[in-house]
């Protein structure tokens, strides 16, 4: 079918990228240092739109404003504004936004694809590089054990405001072709493709409308103050952090057997301690997994605002995360199991080495009234 070509009057790109930079953050300190730096350009963000008794940040994050940026796009300069925002479970996500305004519907979709070519996950730009830099060398006090991890999320927003002439919104997805923008892709995709990629639609007023994918969304907001924009970027923060604690805890599983098989050939009468050093050690992991992911469960509190808690529920099933979430408990499950045999383990042995001292002293006593008889 035909697709119109509106005129978009009033739009934004936005670009997320999103890393992990400590286990945690100390974020009334990163006030403190940044507004050292950079007077007044720190706050503590809060979802513009929406009581704060319907969505709520579990722990209000702090919200940065960077210099803004010069990017070419196809062929034309832009100036971009460029924020940082720090959680407190350690992940930074960086927006770079460029405002787009009197172009076609298709020039604004073929400058998403340009903003993707420059800043997405493919492009090896330099750009989030130097802006992890900044910010790691400003805050680093603020950064308990800070990480060299490489680990990422980017998303990307297309967000028109107004076109020039009347789009229904409820019938927008087949008036205008969405799918270029969504996907990314020039070519023609199948009608089952573009079935599933224009499935995850959602509206509240009449004039608005949102359309989720795995890596891009677009949004239609003719009032401007959407927060549908906080909310994706909350559900990145959490599937990225949820991606390095199951990646961690990879990496930690393979090492807890070999811990486990050293500790069981040790055969010397100290080998309890060896087991209850190891068991301490396998709690404490637990311990500081089990409080990040809880932090990360609960960053964003959804209560009354049937919409964005959609939206968020759905963004949150899109990009899997409780299916990351639940390889991590799994994984946490077995250390615990490990450290609990471990524990009982170390018991026994306690057990045996108390036995064998009180054995030791028998023969020790009847050695002595023997020699006292002699």
């Amino acid at each position: 079918m035909p697709y119109e070509q509106p005129t978009v009057r009033s739009a934004a790109i936005i670009a997320m990228h999103l890393i992990d930079i400590a286990d945690a953050i100390d974020l009334s300190n990163v006030e403190l240092l940044w507004d050292q730096q950079r007077p007044s350009t720190s706050v503590r963000s809060k979802l513009g739109s929406t009581p704060p008794k319907a969505v709520a940040f579990g722990v209000p994050p702090v919200l940065l404003k960077l210099d803004p940026l010069e990017l070419l796009l196809r062929g034309q300069m832009y100036q971009a504004d460029v924020t940082a925002r720090l959680y407190d479970f350690g992940a930074v996500a960086f927006s770079v936004r460029i405002p787009v305004a009197s172009c076609n519907w298709g020039a604004f979709s073929q400058r998403v694809n340009a903003v993707d070519a420059l800043l997405g996950p493919g492009a090896d730009s330099l750009i989030w590089g130097q802006l992890l830099q900044q910010v790691r060398a400003a805050l680093l006090p603020a950064l308990s054990k800070p990480t060299t991890a490489s680990l990422h999320e980017d998303y990307l927003l297309g967000i028109v405001h107004a076109f020039e002439e009347t789009v229904p919104a409820n019938t927008m997805h087949e008036q205008i072709d969405l799918v270029p923008l969504l996907s990314g892709e020039q070519r023609t995709l199948s009608e089952q493709a573009r079935r599933d990629l224009l499935q995850h639609r959602f509206s509240y007023y009449l004039d608005d409308l949102v359309v989720l994918t795995w890596d891009r969304a677009f949004i239609y907001e003719p009032r401007g103050d959407s927060d549908v924009a906080d909310i994706l970027e909350v559900a990145n923060a959490q599937l990225l952090e949820m991606r390095f604690y199951d990646e961690l805890l990879d990496a930690e599983l393979p090492r807890m057997y070999d811990m486990v098989e050293a500790a069981h050939h040790a055969g010397n009468p100290l080998a309890s301690r060896r087991f209850a050093d190891l068991a301490r050690k396998l709690y404490t992991l637990v311990a500081e997994v089990t409080e990040i992911t809880e932090k990360v469960d609960n960053a964003l509190q959804v209560t009354e605002d049937v919409y964005l808690a959609r939206v968020y529920a759905a963004a949150l099933d899109l990009f899997r995360v409780s299916r990351v979430s639940d390889a991590v408990d799994r994984k946490l499950a077995i250390i615990r199991d490990t450290y609990a045999a471990l524990y009982e383990e170390a018991s026994g042995k306690r057990a045996e080495l108390l036995e064998l001292a009180i054995i030791v002293l028998i023969v020790v006593e009847i050695v002595i009234a023997i020699l006292r008889h002699a």
